[in-house]
């Protein structure tokens, strides 16, 4: 059925959005709630659109253009765009449907003033608001320029920003249509935004009210500063009153202009403390209506307020459903699982689903990222303590946000110690022997357990894979939660504290234990980076087998290598070495993540930057360098303590503790190898099963079983029937968590609780963060957010988001680090103390503030980053 040209509002709603568009179809819905009022109005369907489209033939070659383009090569946007532009506005509107818009503006009054909006198919939606990519214009008079300026929107579907915009949210230009909403204009007395819930800090239960004079275009266009109210439990509980010095109003013969508020007038409020309570009660109940926090545009007319739009909220991070016992009333604090791990990235289903079925501990999901529920053990002042401390010692940051969240009156209830807080996080681990052969027997029991699983699961297939991955999974907790490998990672992390306490307390001297552990012996992760160079060296000799490398794109470049002169030899390296680790790879929590042994050319940037920055022997030579280093420090420690008053006893309680941590502190690293080892048996198992699915024709990729949860593929592979809707709406959904930043901290509220390093002992303009790896050094900062795309000097700094095990590759060939994500014991700080580099982590915005190419320097000591240029 071919749709009408014209709809009026009430005739429309969330159903028709392909017809009218986002804004449309919020329009006619918000029209329906009782006690809302909308001015009246009426849509100019897509169907028009389509026909203004299909008469510009030269459209198509240039929509194809557009979509060959990169989203960061403005010119080519801008030039291609205006293009189409002047293409479109130069289009004379068919007969028939100027005809349709001449009727629906008989119905209203054709010579009174309108709003000309542009409504877009994909405006207004619950995963993308494109707020303010489109073009509206104000008080338009008479029928001839109602048309003008209907063409002008349908323009504006192509400009830059719009067209920016859609290919950053890999929306396709042709999937998207423009309608127009005509509306009849309101002269309002005030005008602006409500958000019902706060924009900046998330919290649901925090409306915010900006509010100017005039016409509500002023705000948008940013021209003044608004008065800010916000509102908690129908109450202004803070309010900040602007100077108003301009305004914008309607001109009588159409159009608007720009006025100077009376200077009388300028910091009166523009609404009532009354008025903005009223007009919060009315966004809670549009908010009702929608199911999602909104944000609403308003105008007060003779004390009355009329609502010109609503849309969804897109930029807040989704609140965690809370564990059914506990009751969805109560308040509750989360924290963060991927700040701990070095992964703050979405994460698939099938990733989150078995992450939660194998974890120690309940998580619950909230944006395609895992938290943990803290509220009981902070309700509890022992467990509080705990908690505190080690959260404190790993990220300051988490600390602070969980102590902000503390200081506020009865958010979180004290319980008794002898209540149901538990012990402390970590646990008060019972102290071992330093005994080496504690750590070779945890690994031995690692491997056998990995051993058996690879025998077992080759015969699994259909249900009886999942009845046996179940199992598999409480195998998985039990080798993880074996008190041994407990008391091993204690022990490691509890001697590197003591020994940064003791010896600042005793010698002055921070983080002394940063070359204490240098080089320490069985860190799984240290030696993978090593392992590189040692292929590098393979390689390095045979120039046919480089120049290979230098052009290498297919993931099958390694059955090639054997036809080259030294080919054989490199490719029997590289195998190698995926055996050993060809199980990691970037986000590597994230079963659903392509492993290095299934995307192999990751490595070869890594490898080729070896090739040519270092010379034959490096990896052996590297880690004996670690090594004397450590050795002399420890020799100097102990001199230095036995010169102090009770010097013996000091030297050796410390001797004992350097030989501790140099025991354990590598073990730190094998539990999370031994869980990717096990998660590539899950994955490769589980890929076999959807290889029967696709050729059952039940899915029509393997990939998508990544779009299920665990329990909802094992009823796929029960039924052999799938939900494709499901599949492609999680699709939708993982594309938009991509927009949305996770907090360390988050509450039930919604409120993301931002935490403060609370210091004023660095330089001004410096970038703060969290010292993990002594020393300072300077040099080029290479901001680098895909290790695929590394490409790094001798002497260079990394800047990133964050780094998982899978980036220790590349710190063989770096300086110094810089993180925005980090805390003293996640891989990356442990790592670096183990190579030597200067590290800040936790420096917030990081790759932002700091520009490729810029020369910094990393304060690894005393926790801050300098820009020198």
């Amino acid at each position: 059925m071919i749709e009408p040209y014209v709809l009026g509002l009430q005739e429309v709603d969330e159903t028709k959005v392909a017809v009218v568009g986002g804004k449309g179809a919020h329009l006619g819905r918000l029209s329906r709630i009782e006690g809302i009022r909308v001015p009246g109005g009426f849509c100019v369907t897509t169907e028009a659109f389509r026909r203004i489209m299909a008469e510009g033939p030269s459209i198509d070659d240039r929509l194809d253009q557009l979509s060959r383009l990169d989203p960061d090569d403005r010119e080519a946007i801008r030039t291609l765009s205006a293009q189409i532009r002047r293409t479109i506005e130069g289009i004379a509107i068919p007969g028939d449907v100027a005809a349709a818009i001449a009727r629906a503006l008989d119905q209203v009054g054709e010579q009174a003033a309108y709003a000309v909006r542009s409504s877009a198919t994909a405006e207004d939606l619950p995963t993308a608001s494109f707020a303010g990519q489109h073009d509206t214009y104000l008080n338009v008079v008479g029928p001839t320029a109602i048309l003008q300026h209907v063409s002008r929107c349908w323009a504006s579907l192509f400009t830059e920003r719009a067209v920016t915009y859609r290919q950053r949210n890999g929306i396709d230009h042709r999937t998207v249509h423009m309608a127009v909403v005509v509306q009849q204009m309101v002269f309002p007395h005030a005008a602006g935004i409500l958000f019902t819930a706060d924009p900046v800090t998330g919290n649901r239960k925090v409306a915010t009210v900006d509010a100017g004079f005039g016409l509500g275009e002023a705000l948008v266009s940013g021209l003044v500063n608004p008065d800010v109210f916000k509102v908690r439990d129908g109450e202004v509980v803070a309010k900040a009153i602007a100077a108003k010095q301009r305004a914008v109003q309607a001109l009588p013969a159409g159009g608007t202009q720009e006025v100077a508020v009376d200077s009388q007038r300028q910091e009166h409020p523009a609404l009532t403390d009354a008025q903005v309570v009223r007009l919060v009660q009315l966004g809670r109940r549009i908010e009702a209506h929608f199911g999602h926090p909104q944000d609403i545009e308003w105008c007060l007319v003779d004390d009355g307020f009329q609502i010109v739009q609503s849309r969804p909220i897109t930029t807040l991070f989704p609140i965690p459903i809370p564990i059914p016992e506990t009751g969805d009333q109560e308040n509750h604090v989360y924290v963060s699982v991927g700040h701990g791990q070095m992964m703050t990235d979405p994460m698939k289903p099938l990733g989150l689903s078995v992450w939660q079925l194998t974890a120690m501990v309940p998580m619950r999901e909230a944006g395609g990222r895992l938290f943990v529920d803290v509220t009981r053990r902070l309700a509890s002042p022992a467990s509080r303590a705990g908690l505190l401390d080690v959260m404190g010692r790993g990220d300051p940051l988490i600390r602070d946000a969980l102590e902000t969240v503390l200081g506020r009156e009865d958010f979180v209830p004290s319980l008794p110690d002898t209540g149901p807080g538990g012990p402390p996080a970590g646990g008060a681990s019972a102290p071992i022997e330093t005994d080496p052969a504690i750590v070779t027997e945890l690994i031995e029991r690692s491997q056998a357990s990995i051993a058996a699983l690879e025998r077992d699961i080759r015969t699994k297939t259909g249900p009886a894979l999942f009845d046996f991955l179940l199992e598999a999974f409480e195998e998985h907790k039990r080798v993880l939660g074996d008190p041994l490998n407990l008391q091993a990672i204690m022990a490691g992390m509890e001697a590197t504290w003591w020994l940064n306490d003791k010896l600042l307390e005793w010698l002055g001297e921070k983080n002394a234990a940063d070359t204490l552990t240098l080089s320490a012996p069985g860190n799984v992760t240290s030696e993978m980076g090593l392992a590189l160079l040692d292929v590098a060296d393979v390689i390095r000799p045979h120039a046919e087998v480089v120049a290979f490398l230098q052009g290498v794109e297919e993931e099958g470049f390694l059955d090639e290598l054997a036809k080259l002169a030294g080919g054989t030899e490199a490719r029997d390296s590289i195998e190698t070495y995926l055996d050993r680790y060809g199980m990691r790879c970037v986000g590597e929590i994230d079963i659903t993540r392509p492993r290095w042994r299934e995307r192999p050319t990751t490595l070869v940037p890594v490898i080729l930057d070896n090739v040519r920055n270092f010379e034959p022997g490096a990896a052996q030579r590297r880690f004996e360098q670690g090594r004397q280093k450590a050795r002399k420090k420890e020799q100097d420690v102990l001199s230095r303590l036995r010169a102090l008053p009770d010097g013996e006893h000091k030297a050796d309680e410390t001797k004992r503790m350097i030989d501790r941590v140099r025991t354990f502190i590598g073990y730190r690293e094998y539990p999370k190898y031994a869980i990717v080892s096990r998660y590539f048996v899950y994955k490769q198992a589980l890929l076999e099963e959807a290889e029967r699915l696709v050729q059952a024709n039940v899915l029509p990729e393997k990939e998508d079983i990544f779009y299920l949860t665990f329990q909802e593929l094992h009823d796929v592979v029960r039924s052999n029937q799938v939900d494709d809707q499901l599949i492609q709406q999680r699709k939708d959904a993982f594309r938009a968590y991509h927009a949305l930043t996770p907090p360390r901290v988050l509450t039930s509220d919604g409120e993301a609780v931002t935490g403060a390093y609370r210091r004023d002992d660095v330089p001004a303009g410096a970038l703060i963060g969290l010292p993990v790896s002594a020393g300072t050094i300077e040099g080029r900062a290479r901001v680098i957010l895909d290790m695929a795309e590394a490409e790094l000097e001798a002497g260079d700094i990394l800047v990133t988001t964050s780094t998982d095990p899978s980036w220790s590759p590349l710190f063989v060939g770096i300086a110094g680090l810089v993180t925005e994500v980090g805390g003293l014991m996640t891989h990356g700080a442990v790592i670096a103390r183990e190579y030597g580099l200067p590290a800040v982590v936790g420096v917030e915005h990081a790759s932002r503030l700091i520009r490729d190419g810029q020369r910094i320097r990393v304060h690894g000591t005393e926790g801050y980053v300098e820009i020198l240029s």
